[in-house]
């Protein structure tokens, strides 16, 4: 396969005249608040005093000359996974325009390394994900789904798919008929997607090629997470079920805690288990702390299994299903039956706190960002909540 970068429709990079000098200026302004906040969180020098930290609108010369060489500086000194937390953990994440400049700065890029691959590859993905259609989050996504959302980054993309992508599709056709961590955990699916980009060389750059890079890091994403919450849900139900029956502890040895761990504290790991996405991650990094999740929930499990006398056989094959699954079975589960409308309310559902909990959780998996927000409105027997979105 050959390793030479293929022609990507891009605009040319801006001149430094005229109209051209202006553009620039502007995306430098886009992407300058961003170098910013990556400074102060890596504890960089910033050479600009802060009177001097919101860039006019138009370009000056000599500011326009000392912005670019600081940014052109900063690159080498950031770290994909430093720039995913930051963008990630901040609104800097909700600018489009600001997305847009950063994945145009890298990608005029006329030499790449592979840190600035893997920038825009995390990059490419961030911009999906904030402008797509909500409604692109319930459905199988294409090629050419992708292609109409990155259409201001990438222009009229062709979506052909190309052949030595075909691993990318067989792993996403194998995302779908995962029920749990468990099983995508059997697949090492993050190592063999980098490992097609790696062998990609400069064909990663073809417009087709990024497209199949988006859709597929977006698609397995959203699989570990909905996984991910698959799973928690799954550890609160068990310590429901030990509370309930007036059990006090959990032996929680293979998570790493001690054999009477108290189920408070179980119950508050579970409620404030973090995503593994915002450090350095790799296949060995996403594993480990995936496997500490099964490990707890395989600690549940097995007290549920000695507290309660469900057979070991029973209590082994129960399967997580899939989130859809998941989701309607819940929403039945919750749904208050049809009462006349001069019913007393005294009739009405109530809802302990863990089911309040789970119902926040299921919501959250289900609904995509908000464009320019970091919130979503959550209902729970007709109120509505805003926690942060995951």
């Amino acid at each position: 396969m050959s390793k030479m970068i293929t022609s990507l429709n891009l605009s040319a990079p801006p001149k430094v005249d005229g109209s051209r000098q202006q553009a620039q200026w502007e995306e430098l302004r886009s992407v300058f608040p961003i170098y910013l906040a990556l400074a102060k969180h890596l504890q960089i020098e910033i050479p600009f005093p802060q009177n001097r930290r919101i860039l006019p609108e138009k370009a000056e010369p000599q500011l326009h000359t000392q912005v670019q060489a600081w940014l052109d500086s900063m690159d080498p000194q950031v770290q994909v996974h430093q720039l995913r937390h930051l963008l990630q953990m901040t609104t800097l994440n909700a600018s489009e325009s600001g997305l847009r400049a950063l994945i145009m700065r890298h990608l005029r890029k006329p030499s790449k390394n592979n840190a600035d691959r893997d920038k825009i590859d995390f990059l490419m993905v961030q911009y999906f994900a904030l402008c797509a259609s909500p409604k692109i989050y319930h459905k199988q996504i294409e090629l050419a789904d992708v292609a109409h959302v990155m259409k201001p980054v990438l222009g009229d993309a062709d979506c052909t798919p190309l052949s030595w992508c075909e691993p990318l599709e067989k792993m996403i056709q194998t995302l779908r008929t995962f029920h749990s961590l468990r099983d995508i955990l059997k697949t090492n699916c993050i190592e063999q997607g980098r490992r097609v980009k790696e062998s990609a060389g400069g064909m990663f750059y073809d417009s087709c090629s990024l497209l199949a890079f988006i859709r597929f890091n977006f698609l397995v994403r959203r699989t570990l997470i909905e996984l991910m919450h698959a799973d928690l849900i799954f550890i609160r139900s068990g310590l429901t079920q030990l509370a309930n029956a007036g059990i006090k502890t959990v032996n929680c040895v293979a998570f790493g805690l001690t054999a009477t761990e108290p189920i408070a504290n179980v119950r508050q790991i579970a409620d404030e288990w973090k995503q593994p996405f915002q450090k350095e991650y790799n296949e060995r990094s996403v594993n480990q702390a995936f496997d500490k999740l099964l490990a707890l929930r395989s600690d549940v499990e097995k007290t549920v299994e000695k507290a309660l006398g469900q057979p070991t056989e029973g209590v082994k094959s129960k399967e997580i299903p899939d989130t859809k699954t998941l989701l309607r079975e819940r929403a039945e589960a919750t749904k208050p039956a049809a009462k006349p409308a001069d019913q007393s309310t005294a009739g009405a559902p109530v809802l302990d706190f863990e089911s309040c909990m789970e119902q926040v959780w299921e919501q959250l998996i289900s609904a995509p960002p908000s464009r320019g927000r970091s919130m979503t409105t959550v209902r729970i027997s007709g109120a509505r909540w805003w926690p942060e979105h995951w």
